[in-house]
Parts: C-alpha cells; sequence; structure tokens
C-alpha cells in the first residue's frame, strides 16, 4: 500500500486528491495539511511514502517545508512531489534542488495524478525528457555561487548512466542503451545517487548539469 499525505492550503484541492487516490486498491491518503509547517510535523509523524506538497503555502511555502522533510535522515524513504498551479517555473526548480523527485500541475488528469503518485513511490523522479531540457535550460544554465559538483567518486559507467538519467532516460531505456539488464542499471544509479549524495534522480539530474558532465541546452536566440 502506497501511503499518501496532502499538504495544500485549499481544502478543496485536498479533497478531490483525496477523492481520486483513495479510490485506488494500492493508495491511501493517511493524513492532510493545510500549511507547509503542519504538513512538515505530519509527514515527520507518519513517514508515508509520497507527500503531495504545494509550492506556496502560508506559514511555511513548499520549498522550506521540502527541505526540512529532505534533511531528516528519518524519512529517506518519504518522496515529495510539489503541486504547482503554474508548471515549470523558478518555485518548482527550488523544490526539485530542496529534495523533490518531481512535480506536477493541480490541474492534472485523474490518471496522471495516479500514475504521478505511483512513479513517486517506486524512487524515480517526475521529470519527463522535455521537462528536462526546459528545466535545465530556464534554470540550471543560471551563474550560480556555488555549482560545481565533484564527479570524481564517480566510474566511468556511472558517469554514462548519470548522463544518461540527466536526458531523462529510465532504468529500462538506459539498459538498452548500454545492452545491460535493468537491474544493473539501477545498480549503477543507485551507487551514482549514494557517491553524489542526491536524495533521488531528481537531483541526479541537476548534478549532471551543475557538474558539466552533460551541457545544458544551448538557447535559441535568433
Amino acid at each position: 500500500m502506497i501511503r499518501v499525505v496532502l499538504v495544500d492550503d485549499q481544502a478543496l484541492i485536498r479533497a478531490g486528491f483525496r477523492a481520486l487516490l483513495d479510490a485506488e486498491d494500492d493508495i491511501e491518503v493517511i493524513a492532510e495539511a493545510g500549511d507547509g509547517l503542519q504538513g512538515v510535523t505530519v509527514v515527520t509523524e507518519t513517514a508515508p511514502d509520497v507527500v503531495l506538497l504545494d509550492v506556496q503555502m502560508p506559514v511555511m511555502d513548499g520549498i522550506e517545508a521540502t527541505r526540512r522533510i529532505a534533511a531528516d535522515e528519518r524519512l529517506a524513504e518519504t518522496h515529495v512531489v510539489i503541486l504547482t498551479n503554474f508548471g515549470l517555473d523558478e518555485y518548482v526548480f527550488d523544490a526539485l534542488r530542496a529534495g523533490a523527485c518531481g512535480f506536477v500541475v493541480k490541474d492534472i488528469e485523474p490518471a496522471d495524478l495516479i500514475h504521478a503518485v505511483r512513479v513517486a513511490a517506486r524512487g524515480d523522479a517526475l521529470l519527463s525528457p522535455a521537462v528536462t531540457a526546459r528545466l535545465i535550460s530556464d534554470f540550471v544554465s543560471r551563474p550560480l555561487g556555488s555549482r560545481v559538483t565533484a564527479l570524481e567518486p564517480l566510474t566511468n559507467r556511472e558517469r554514462e548512466v548519470t548522463a544518461l538519467v540527466a536526458r531523462g532516460l529510465t532504468n529500462d531505456e538506459i539498459a538498452t542503451r548500454l545492452v545491460i539488464s535493468p537491474a544493473t542499471a539501477k545498480t549503477h544509479v543507485s551507487r551514482a545517487m549514494t557517491k553524489l549524495g542526491a536524495r533521488d534522480r531528481a537531483q541526479l539530474v541537476v548534478y549532471a548539469y551543475e557538474s558539466g558532465l552533460v551541457a545544458a541546452p544551448t538557447r535559441n536566440t535568433q
């Protein structure tokens, strides 16, 4: 059973998402919260598999709430999915850097929401290749004061796998590309995450671009 906590200041959003998720045999909404601070408290107490967390809330926003959840070693198996009204924006990227595994827009189709929860529960990033390209192009390529991520701990194969993760490939797709088994691909991804201190695949994507392992897409200035 996938245990979910909903954190959003709009009761109607929470009620709608709860109704959709609770209708699934393998998903259960175990708690709700109406602001970021309350959300952190509830998540800490319940240690859910997935947190659906609004990015803009009173008392504490979703970015800080994500940061606190990600920093808690007791919540290492809890995966944060950011809820946003606006799609990809700077708030979302900040949340990904803070430790979120991905994001969904609030007007998401019901089937896509259910799929997103299951993907997040597996520990996979909710970043399609198209979203990854836009994210990197719009935000990661901006100058940052401390954006160098050292990749020295990685083997050549782990660097290769990390680069493919950054391009949005799944474990199965990586396995096909490198002619290895999906289990071996997953092992390489897990080892790269461990060595770099990445909480999940989303952070591994960020590290790959920040380190220069994968170049940010070039903007068309014409």
